[in-house]
Protein backbone atom coordinates (compact mmCIF):
# COMPACT_ATOMS: atom_id res chain seq x y z
CA UNK A 1 0.00 0.00 0.00
CA UNK A 2 1.62 3.55 -0.71
CA UNK A 3 2.14 5.48 2.02
CA UNK A 4 0.87 9.11 1.32
CA UNK A 5 3.71 11.60 1.35
CA UNK A 6 4.66 13.67 4.36
CA UNK A 7 4.04 16.93 4.86
CA UNK A 8 5.92 19.24 7.46
CA UNK A 9 4.37 20.27 10.79
CA UNK A 10 3.54 23.69 11.12
CA UNK A 11 6.65 24.16 13.63
CA UNK A 12 8.89 22.59 10.96
CA UNK A 13 7.74 24.94 8.37
CA UNK A 14 9.15 27.73 10.93
CA UNK A 15 12.92 27.47 10.08
CA UNK A 16 12.54 27.14 6.57
CA UNK A 17 10.14 30.25 6.01
CA UNK A 18 12.76 32.40 8.16
CA UNK A 19 15.54 30.89 5.61
CA UNK A 20 13.57 31.70 3.16
CA UNK A 21 13.15 35.70 3.33
CA UNK A 22 17.02 35.57 4.17
CA UNK A 23 17.80 34.02 1.10
CA UNK A 24 15.41 36.56 -0.36
CA UNK A 25 17.13 39.79 0.70
CA UNK A 26 14.61 40.00 3.77
CA UNK A 27 11.27 40.32 2.38
CA UNK A 28 9.13 38.37 0.00
CA UNK A 29 5.72 37.84 -2.00
CA UNK A 30 3.68 35.23 -0.62
CA UNK A 31 4.79 33.44 -3.91
CA UNK A 32 8.18 34.11 -3.42
CA UNK A 33 8.53 32.74 -0.53
CA UNK A 34 6.17 29.90 -1.20
CA UNK A 35 8.91 28.53 -3.92
CA UNK A 36 11.52 29.49 -2.22
CA UNK A 37 10.87 27.19 1.37
CA UNK A 38 9.62 24.67 -1.78
CA UNK A 39 13.13 24.70 -3.24
CA UNK A 40 15.11 24.53 0.13
CA UNK A 41 12.75 21.57 1.07
CA UNK A 42 13.27 19.93 -2.13
CA UNK A 43 9.55 19.34 -1.81
CA UNK A 44 8.23 17.38 -4.66
CA UNK A 45 5.62 18.01 -7.25
CA UNK A 46 3.55 15.14 -4.92
CA UNK A 47 3.95 17.03 -2.00
CA UNK A 48 2.62 20.46 -3.71
CA UNK A 49 -0.42 19.14 -5.25
CA UNK A 50 -1.35 18.09 -2.34
CA UNK A 51 -4.92 20.04 -1.10
CA UNK A 52 -5.41 21.60 2.57
CA UNK A 53 -9.08 19.29 2.99
CA UNK A 54 -10.86 19.54 -0.21
CA UNK A 55 -9.12 22.87 -1.35
CA UNK A 56 -8.75 25.19 -3.29
CA UNK A 57 -5.11 25.98 -1.14
CA UNK A 58 -2.58 23.19 -0.88
CA UNK A 59 -1.49 22.06 2.32
CA UNK A 60 1.88 23.22 2.57
CA UNK A 61 0.10 26.71 1.22
CA UNK A 62 -1.79 26.64 3.89
CA UNK A 63 0.31 25.91 6.79
CA UNK A 64 2.97 28.68 5.57
CA UNK A 65 -0.15 31.08 5.66
CA UNK A 66 -0.36 30.24 9.52
CA UNK A 67 3.52 29.86 9.95
CA UNK A 68 3.80 33.77 8.64
CA UNK A 69 0.93 34.44 11.00
CA UNK A 70 2.35 33.24 13.88
CA UNK A 71 6.07 34.64 13.32
CA UNK A 72 3.88 37.96 13.09
CA UNK A 73 2.66 37.51 16.93
CA UNK A 74 6.07 36.54 17.96
CA UNK A 75 7.26 40.19 16.23
CA UNK A 76 9.62 38.05 14.19
CA UNK A 77 7.74 39.26 10.32
CA UNK A 78 5.78 41.97 9.71
CA UNK A 79 3.00 42.47 6.55
CA UNK A 80 4.17 44.97 5.09
CA UNK A 81 1.64 45.30 2.56
CA UNK A 82 -0.82 42.85 1.22
CA UNK A 83 0.96 39.93 -0.16
CA UNK A 84 4.33 41.18 0.92
CA UNK A 85 6.09 39.81 3.92
CA UNK A 86 9.58 41.21 5.88
CA UNK A 87 11.82 40.15 8.41
CA UNK A 88 11.66 42.74 11.46
CA UNK A 89 15.01 43.19 13.15
CA UNK A 90 14.16 40.73 15.75
CA UNK A 91 13.47 38.13 12.81
CA UNK A 92 16.58 38.96 11.14
CA UNK A 93 18.71 38.46 14.47
CA UNK A 94 17.06 35.17 14.89
CA UNK A 95 20.05 32.68 15.43
CA UNK A 96 18.20 29.44 16.67
CA UNK A 97 14.12 28.77 16.27
CA UNK A 98 12.61 28.36 19.61
CA UNK A 99 9.41 26.94 17.99
CA UNK A 100 8.06 26.54 22.18
CA UNK A 101 8.76 30.42 22.57
CA UNK A 102 6.48 31.07 19.31
CA UNK A 103 3.82 28.95 20.63
CA UNK A 104 3.81 30.80 23.67
CA UNK A 105 3.12 34.31 22.36
CA UNK A 106 0.92 32.88 20.21
CA UNK A 107 -1.68 30.77 22.46
CA UNK A 108 -1.53 34.06 24.98
CA UNK A 109 -2.65 36.82 21.79
CA UNK A 110 -5.24 33.76 21.15
CA UNK A 111 -6.51 34.04 24.35
CA UNK A 112 -6.72 37.66 24.97
CA UNK A 113 -8.05 38.00 21.15
CA UNK A 114 -10.78 35.15 21.99
CA UNK A 115 -11.42 37.05 25.38
CA UNK A 116 -12.14 40.50 24.12
CA UNK A 117 -14.76 39.22 21.26
CA UNK A 118 -16.26 37.68 24.00
CA UNK A 119 -16.59 40.55 26.45
CA UNK A 120 -17.79 42.78 22.97
CA UNK A 121 -19.88 40.51 21.13
CA UNK A 122 -23.23 41.18 23.14
CA UNK A 123 -22.82 44.63 22.81
CA UNK A 124 -21.92 45.15 19.30
CA UNK A 125 -24.10 42.21 17.64
CA UNK A 126 -27.63 44.16 17.66
CA UNK A 127 -26.68 46.91 15.88
CA UNK A 128 -23.53 46.90 14.16
CA UNK A 129 -21.54 44.64 11.87
CA UNK A 130 -18.14 43.69 13.29
CA UNK A 131 -15.98 41.71 11.15
CA UNK A 132 -12.98 40.33 13.12
CA UNK A 133 -9.63 39.29 11.30
CA UNK A 134 -9.31 35.73 12.18
CA UNK A 135 -5.38 36.08 11.82
CA UNK A 136 -5.64 37.68 15.50
CA UNK A 137 -7.03 33.70 16.25
CA UNK A 138 -3.99 31.67 14.66
CA UNK A 139 -3.25 28.04 15.09
CA UNK A 140 -0.82 26.37 16.52
CA UNK A 141 0.36 23.02 16.82
CA UNK A 142 -1.88 22.54 20.27
CA UNK A 143 -5.11 21.17 19.71
CA UNK A 144 -6.53 22.91 22.28
CA UNK A 145 -6.21 26.28 21.13
CA UNK A 146 -7.69 25.03 17.67
CA UNK A 147 -10.56 23.70 19.27
CA UNK A 148 -11.28 27.35 21.64
CA UNK A 149 -11.83 28.89 18.29
CA UNK A 150 -12.93 26.47 15.91
CA UNK A 151 -15.89 25.92 18.60
CA UNK A 152 -17.16 29.65 18.51
CA UNK A 153 -19.22 30.03 15.49
CA UNK A 154 -19.95 33.52 16.42
CA UNK A 155 -16.40 34.88 15.45
CA UNK A 156 -16.68 36.14 11.58
CA UNK A 157 -14.62 34.82 8.80
CA UNK A 158 -11.02 36.15 8.31
CA UNK A 159 -11.33 38.82 5.88
CA UNK A 160 -8.50 36.81 3.59
CA UNK A 161 -10.72 33.85 3.57
CA UNK A 162 -12.94 35.77 0.37
CA UNK A 163 -10.41 34.33 -1.95
CA UNK A 164 -11.26 30.67 -0.49
CA UNK A 165 -14.98 31.33 -1.25
CA UNK A 166 -14.37 32.56 -4.27
CA UNK A 167 -11.77 29.79 -5.99
CA UNK A 168 -14.93 27.71 -4.37
CA UNK A 169 -17.71 29.45 -6.27
CA UNK A 170 -15.38 29.87 -9.56
CA UNK A 171 -14.52 26.00 -9.36
CA UNK A 172 -18.47 25.14 -9.10
CA UNK A 173 -19.37 27.37 -12.37
CA UNK A 174 -19.42 25.44 -15.55
CA UNK A 175 -16.37 24.87 -17.99
CA UNK A 176 -17.79 27.55 -20.35
CA UNK A 177 -18.65 30.20 -18.11
CA UNK A 178 -15.49 30.14 -16.70
CA UNK A 179 -13.74 30.63 -20.54
CA UNK A 180 -16.09 33.62 -20.75
CA UNK A 181 -15.10 35.18 -17.02
CA UNK A 182 -11.57 34.72 -18.28
CA UNK A 183 -12.54 36.90 -21.31
CA UNK A 184 -14.16 39.52 -19.80
CA UNK A 185 -10.90 39.68 -17.53
CA UNK A 186 -8.49 40.19 -20.44
CA UNK A 187 -11.70 42.53 -22.15
CA UNK A 188 -11.20 44.30 -18.64
CA UNK A 189 -7.50 44.48 -18.38
CA UNK A 190 -7.08 46.08 -22.28
CA UNK A 191 -7.26 43.34 -24.54
CA UNK A 192 -8.83 44.76 -28.02
CA UNK A 193 -9.85 41.55 -29.13
CA UNK A 194 -10.76 38.16 -27.14
CA UNK A 195 -12.04 34.87 -28.58
CA UNK A 196 -12.95 31.92 -27.48
CA UNK A 197 -12.34 29.00 -29.09
CA UNK A 198 -12.34 26.24 -26.58
CA UNK A 199 -11.66 23.91 -29.83
CA UNK A 200 -10.97 20.14 -28.87
CA UNK A 201 -7.74 18.78 -29.64
CA UNK A 202 -5.82 22.30 -30.17
CA UNK A 203 -3.56 21.65 -27.58
CA UNK A 204 -5.66 23.37 -24.23
CA UNK A 205 -5.79 26.23 -26.34
CA UNK A 206 -8.90 28.14 -25.07
CA UNK A 207 -8.88 31.62 -26.72
CA UNK A 208 -6.97 33.97 -28.61
CA UNK A 209 -6.19 37.39 -27.19
CA UNK A 210 -4.96 40.54 -29.15
CA UNK A 211 -2.87 43.20 -26.58
CA UNK A 212 -2.46 46.84 -27.78
CA UNK A 213 -0.06 48.73 -26.23
CA UNK A 214 0.99 52.11 -27.48
CA UNK A 215 1.86 51.56 -31.32
CA UNK A 216 2.18 47.62 -30.80
CA UNK A 217 -0.28 44.98 -30.84
CA UNK A 218 0.58 40.76 -29.74
CA UNK A 219 -1.21 38.23 -30.25
CA UNK A 220 -1.93 36.07 -27.07
CA UNK A 221 -2.82 32.49 -26.92
CA UNK A 222 -4.53 31.87 -23.51
CA UNK A 223 -5.62 28.82 -21.36
CA UNK A 224 -8.36 28.26 -18.67
CA UNK A 225 -8.31 25.47 -16.26
CA UNK A 226 -10.67 25.13 -13.86
CA UNK A 227 -8.95 23.06 -11.04
CA UNK A 228 -8.28 22.74 -7.58
CA UNK A 229 -4.96 21.02 -7.72
CA UNK A 230 -1.68 22.18 -8.94
CA UNK A 231 -0.93 22.37 -12.66
CA UNK A 232 2.37 20.59 -13.46
CA UNK A 233 5.46 21.01 -16.02
CA UNK A 234 3.12 18.62 -18.65
CA UNK A 235 0.53 20.78 -19.14
CA UNK A 236 2.80 24.07 -19.76
CA UNK A 237 4.52 21.95 -22.07
CA UNK A 238 1.61 20.93 -23.86
CA UNK A 239 -0.14 24.13 -24.04
CA UNK A 240 3.59 25.59 -25.30
CA UNK A 241 3.45 22.84 -27.64
CA UNK A 242 -0.11 24.06 -29.46
CA UNK A 243 1.80 27.52 -29.52
CA UNK A 244 4.64 27.14 -32.06
CA UNK A 245 4.64 28.23 -35.11
CA UNK A 246 1.17 30.51 -34.33
CA UNK A 247 2.43 33.12 -31.84
CA UNK A 248 5.21 33.30 -28.88
CA UNK A 249 2.85 35.23 -26.01
CA UNK A 250 0.58 32.51 -23.93
CA UNK A 251 -1.23 33.32 -21.18
CA UNK A 252 -2.25 30.21 -18.00
CA UNK A 253 -4.94 31.24 -15.84
CA UNK A 254 -6.28 28.88 -13.13
CA UNK A 255 -8.17 28.45 -10.24
CA UNK A 256 -5.45 26.36 -8.60
CA UNK A 257 -1.78 26.96 -8.28
CA UNK A 258 1.06 26.19 -10.06
CA UNK A 259 3.71 23.53 -9.26
CA UNK A 260 7.59 24.77 -8.79
CA UNK A 261 8.84 22.47 -11.91
CA UNK A 262 5.75 24.20 -13.80
CA UNK A 263 6.89 27.76 -13.31
CA UNK A 264 10.65 27.25 -13.82
CA UNK A 265 9.12 25.12 -17.35
CA UNK A 266 7.02 28.62 -17.92
CA UNK A 267 10.55 30.69 -18.20
CA UNK A 268 12.65 27.81 -19.38
CA UNK A 269 15.80 29.23 -21.72
CA UNK A 270 15.21 29.24 -25.24
CA UNK A 271 11.53 28.90 -25.02
CA UNK A 272 8.44 31.15 -25.05
CA UNK A 273 7.82 32.48 -21.78
CA UNK A 274 4.33 32.22 -20.73
CA UNK A 275 2.67 34.13 -18.21
CA UNK A 276 1.05 32.24 -15.46
CA UNK A 277 -2.34 33.63 -13.06
CA UNK A 278 -2.92 31.11 -10.49
CA UNK A 279 -6.11 31.02 -8.02
CA UNK A 280 -4.89 33.87 -5.45
CA UNK A 281 -3.89 36.06 -8.51
CA UNK A 282 -7.14 35.44 -10.25
CA UNK A 283 -9.56 36.51 -7.16
CA UNK A 284 -7.03 39.93 -6.76
CA UNK A 285 -8.05 40.59 -10.67
CA UNK A 286 -11.87 39.90 -9.99
CA UNK A 287 -11.57 42.48 -7.14
CA UNK A 288 -9.46 44.84 -8.65
CA UNK A 289 -11.80 45.04 -11.66
CA UNK A 290 -14.97 44.82 -9.14
CA UNK A 291 -16.44 41.63 -11.16
CA UNK A 292 -18.52 39.67 -8.88
CA UNK A 293 -16.91 41.17 -6.50
CA UNK A 294 -17.62 44.39 -4.13
CA UNK A 295 -15.51 45.81 -1.11
CA UNK A 296 -17.27 48.19 1.54
CA UNK A 297 -15.71 50.16 3.88
CA UNK A 298 -16.22 49.79 7.18
CA UNK A 299 -17.19 52.47 9.34
CA UNK A 300 -15.03 52.12 13.15
CA UNK A 301 -15.41 53.78 16.10
CA UNK A 302 -12.77 54.85 18.58
CA UNK A 303 -13.67 56.32 21.68
CA UNK A 304 -10.76 58.71 22.83
CA UNK A 305 -10.96 58.35 27.13
CA UNK A 306 -8.06 61.03 27.91
CA UNK A 307 -9.52 63.42 25.66
CA UNK A 308 -13.04 63.39 28.23
CA UNK A 309 -10.30 63.31 31.39
CA UNK A 310 -9.07 66.49 30.30
CA UNK A 311 -12.13 68.48 30.03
Amino acid sequence: MNQSPIIPTLSDLIEPLIKALKTLGGSGTVQEIYDKVCELENFSDVQQNILHKQGPNTEIAYRLAWARTNLRIYGALENVRRGVWSLTEKGRNLEAIDITEINKAVQKSTKQKFKLVSESQNDLENNQEIIINQAYFPITDNKSERDLIKDNSKIPVDLDIWTEKLLEILQQIPPDSFERLCQRILRESGFIKVEVTGRKGDGGIDGIGVLKIALLSFQVFFQCKRYKGSVGSSEIRDFRGAMVGRTDKGLFLTTGTFTSSAKQEATRDGAPVLDLIDGEQLCQILKDLNLGVETKMIEVVEIDQNWFNHL
